[in-house]
């Protein structure tokens, strides 16, 4: 009875709307017959029947959508064939402007272009036609922080109003909404970790709730209203989270961890998840969802695929089910720590709404030319047919500072389009994602990311719409924009505009040449170790940030080592970046030189040229430590002591310009990273929110510059040093038990079975050794077991990957295995000894074996077997340096307060 007489009452309310909208004597003239998004359509209306108000303006709009049009001439309806396209026109100078929509956010688009664009109201023909290259464009909030709630884990974050306050605030919610509608964003994505325990009850497990009723209520209260405003302005609201992650109470119910990478996958957890999903699914049929399978749980594999396939998809289905929807919700599957492919072809054929996501160059910007493995999973994804999403993800090397580069941004999009073949895009906050809403300037009253960084969401939303746009004309533009904003002449604001884009080359161009990983455990805007630049595979290189993130180049080992040897160098080098990162400071510097001054928005103008000179002495600081590092790495191959004076002044000027930095940073910035847990660690392991600032810093790289003049005075005392060569390693041989496959270790050799990776460097005296061919998949199933009979004692050299992922077999460790060097096995014989196409560094172990009938057993995990020896062979331990890691020269920094440098 009720809901009739609800249904009765709707539809006298939409009669009486319509009738009012048909005798109106405005001058925007629609009927609601025939729209599907009634609230959308509505607040399209009044948007623009507002401003015609406000400006006193009485032209003759007409709006409609292309479904309110039982018939239109092909010529318009080519230009109405995707969502959210419009036209707008005018026939004749006394006729009326017809406006219509794809559909109602076509519509929204129309009238927005329409205020936009005012001479068209003054009775000229004309005809107009636009809609977005990019079908999906969203950017994201953060419900987490930059320490660890007390008695969780990373990304556990319950709503509440004591850990995120703004999250209550509707007037900040429609100040952001309005900002995305403006720029023409479709979807906001809310991050966490398990946000279903704070938005949804459930009858089976009423303890999981992770908050009191109070909030609970306040949390309905605030996502119904989110979701309603960002329907009216074209937005899907999307929630994200990840795998497996359960609430605290659930976990402390069953005995069970929040998280645990290597999870077994038992009905409770997943009957638990399902019915979370669908509770909320269908008391938000409204919202999409973004998931991350992996991280969380085991990725890459069939745990992803039957998770996603029979927990999360039916889940989704079941709350369709409950609340009578047939509509599917948008479904997004980050590309990350999974096989992404493999999960879409199990997926497509239950759910038809997919989309995948991947990072547009990892958790950083570093380059518009993405190339390598990287854009071919890209490329990938994209071919499956469904709508591909770009991430442009945390931006680690951009924090704290200000960026708005919007040449350096349009290239992107353009690089997303033709690289990676995309078509939708999503914009993490520019800056200080894990302390949303503030940025981190040390201001009075903490500024807004979303009103400082307005240049940022600005940028990406005009080329995500269109990228073609003329380079001049966009120089016009942004002068402009800029000109207006500050109250400045257009001759200065174009000025400012080309010292952003100077500025804008300099932190991507030191990460991709000189940087460990694309990722967040990197604050690049601190600066690096000396032993970061000449050892980076000492601190887990992430070798895709080169081989997939920047342009064509070279390491500053690699170039040393090519220096070495005479040979030529390709692509970007570290000397070239050294030199031009310090000509886009300068030149930024020379540009702001003599500004005037600005008569809007003052404080931040100041701020912006403070930032650019920030830019310059980072920029300094890299340039003089890298020159340096190039230098101090030719020891190495001269061992002359001359090779490490002529390296002291330029690391002595790095400290002086990292000085100028910090005093700076003192009185403009409250921390460089807003990540402040124990997964930061370069250029220091920032554990508890230490090492967050230049001035804790600074006190390292005295302390660097110190240790390495101690060094070079102790150097000087002793004589006679001379390089170190390897007699080559005789093979021995023994009888297998069971079938192996051996073939000569050599540079190019294939040691995988089943995969295509070859031997890319390996010590000299290894070459000749019979190693045995693997098959990885098995190792990993079931571990590594030989059996065999060997005549006299032997060594059986045992190659180890230097990674403690999963797939990799752990090394042998006393400290957890009391037989761990039962064969001797457990000190490392030959640090840094092979490297394998695309894989960690390689460290060689020893097992020892009497003469006999004996057994070799490692656990599971991939593993090389590289040769036999004679057990006299490999008596001491060495380091073989094979792609010139350094770690030798690591010695000459010594220690800072227990920690090596």
């Amino acid at each position: 009875m009720y809901r009739r007489l609800l249904c009765t009452l709707l539809c006298v309310c939409s009669l009486v709307v319509e009738i009012n909208a048909r005798d109106k004597t405005s001058s925007v003239s629609y009927t609601m017959d025939g729209i599907t998004n009634r609230d959308r359509f509505h607040y399209a209306i009044e948007l623009l029947q507002h401003e015609l108000e406000v400006s006193s303006l009485t032209t003759k709009i007409e709006i409609s959508t292309v479904g309110q049009h039982s018939s239109l001439p092909d010529s318009l309806k080519e230009k109405l064939v995707n969502k959210e396209h419009f036209i707008i026109y005018r026939k004749s100078s006394k006729g009326a402007i017809s406006l219509i929509g794809m559909d109602e956010s076509g519509v929204l688009y129309g009238c927005m272009t329409l205020l936009a664009h005012r001479q068209w109201l003054k009775g000229e023909p004309f005809f107009f036609a636009d809609g977005p290259k990019m079908v999906m464009r969203g950017t994201s909030v953060g419900l987490q922080k930059t320490t660890y709630l007390p008695g969780h884990d990373i990304y556990e974050y319950p709503y509440t109003p004591e850990s995120f306050p703004w999250f209550y605030d509707k007037k900040l919610w429609l100040n952001y909404l309005d900002m995305m509608a403006e720029n023409r964003y479709n979807a906001l994505y809310l991050w966490n970790g398990h946000p279903f325990s704070s938005l949804v009850k459930l009858k089976d497990y009423p303890y999981a709730l992770e908050v009191d009723e109070g909030t609970f209520g306040k949390n309905e209260e605030i996502y119904t209203f989110l979701t309603k405003e960002a329907n009216k302005r074209g937005i899907w609201i999307i929630q994200m989270f990840y795998n497996i992650i359960l609430p605290k109470p659930f976990a402390d119910r069953h005995g069970l961890k929040t998280q645990e990478r290597n999870r077994v996958i038992t009905p409770l957890i997943s009957d638990y998840t399902r019915k979370s999903i669908a509770a909320f699914v269908a008391k938000y049929p409204n919202v999409g969802l973004l998931i991350t399978l992996g991280e969380a749980m085991e990725g890459v594999g069939q745990d992803d695929v039957n998770w996603f396939t029979k927990t999360i998809i039916p889940g989704v289905q079941d709350g369709l089910h409950t609340s009578g929807i047939s509509v599917e919700p948008p479904i997004i599957l980050r590309a990350h720590d999974t096989d992404a492919p493999a999960v879409m072809e199990a997926a497509l054929p239950i759910y038809k709404n997919l989309y995948t996501m991947a990072k547009y160059n990892g958790e950083a910007l570093t380059t518009y030319t993405p190339r390598g493995k990287w854009a071919e999973l890209h490329r990938s994804l994209s071919a499956i047919g469904t709508v591909h999403i770009q991430n442009v993800h945390i931006l680690a090397n951009l924090e704290p500072f200000r960026y708005g580069s919007p040449d350096f941004i349009q290239k992107s999009v353009k690089a997303m389009h033709g690289i990676h073949h995309s078509n939708g895009i999503h914009i993490y906050p520019q800056a200080s994602y894990w302390d949303w809403p503030y940025s981190a300037d040390k201001v009075a009253n903490r500024l807004l990311q979303q009103d400082r960084d307005w240049m940022w969401y600005k940028a990406w939303a005009r080329y995500a719409w269109d990228e073609n746009r003329d380079l001049l004309h966009e120089q016009s533009y942004w002068s402009k924009e800029l000109a207006q904003y500050y109250g400045i002449s257009e001759t200065d604001a174009q000025k400012l505009l080309l010292a952003i884009e100077e500025i804008g080359e300099i932190s991507p161009k030191i990460l991709r040449r000189f940087g460990i990983t694309d990722g967040n455990r990197q604050t690049s805007s601190l600066g690096m170790l000396m032993t970061q630049l000449i050892n980076p595979y000492r601190y887990g290189l992430f070798t895709l940030l080169y081989e997939s993130e920047a342009p064509a180049g070279e390491m500053i080992v690699d170039y040393v080592e090519k220096d070495d040897r005479h040979e030529t160098h390709v692509g970007e080098t570290p000397v070239q970046v050294a030199k031009e990162i310090v000509q886009h400071g300068e030149r930024a510097l020379m540009l702001i030189s003599g500004l005037g001054k600005p008569t809007k928005n003052v404080a931040e103008f100041n701020r912006w040229l403070q930032d650019i000179r920030i830019h310059d002495l980072l920029a300094n600081h890299y340039s003089c430590k890298v020159k340096a590092a190039i230098q101090l790495l030719q020891y190495k191959y001269t061992h002359e002591l001359n090779a490490l004076r002529k390296a002291l002044p330029d690391l002595e000027k790095s400290v002086l310009e990292y000085r100028k930095l910090t005093e700076i940073t003192n009185e403009s910035y409250l921390y460089a990273n807003s990540m402040q847990t124990k997964q930061r660690k370069i250029p220091m392991r920032g554990a508890d929110a230490t090492f967050i600032h230049w001035n804790e810093m600074l006190p390292v790289f005295e302390t660097e510059l110190n240790n390495f003049k101690h060094a070079i005075d102790s150097l000087s005392a002793r004589t006679g040093i001379s390089a170190r060569s390897k007699e080559k390693l005789k093979s021995q041989q023994i009888t297998f038990e069971d079938r192996q496959q051996l073939l000569p270790l050599k540079k190019g050799a294939k040691l995988y079975a089943d995969q295509e990776l070859v031997v890319t460097h390996m010590a000299n005296e290894l070459e000749g050794l019979q190693a045995l061919q693997i098959d990885a998949e098995k190792q990993k199933l079931q571990g590594t077991q030989l059996r065999f009979k060997n005549e006299r004692a032997v060594k059986i050299l045992v190659g180890y990957y230097n990674s403690t992922d999963k797939v990799f077999a752990p090394k042998p460790v006393l400290e957890i295995d009391a037989s761990a060097n039962d064969f001797g096995q457990a000190e490392t014989k030959v640090r840094n000894a092979i490297r394998i196409q695309y894989m960690p560094m390689v460290d060689i172990h020893t097992y020892s074996f009497p003469p006999g009938t004996n057994e070799l057993k490692i656990p599971k995990g991939e593993v090389l077997i590289l040769g036999i020896v004679d057990d006299k062979e490999l008596q001491n331990p060495y380091n073989a340096d094979v792609d010139n890691q350094g770690d030798d020269l690591d010695d000459l920094f010594g220690y800072y307060r227990g920690t090596k440098l």
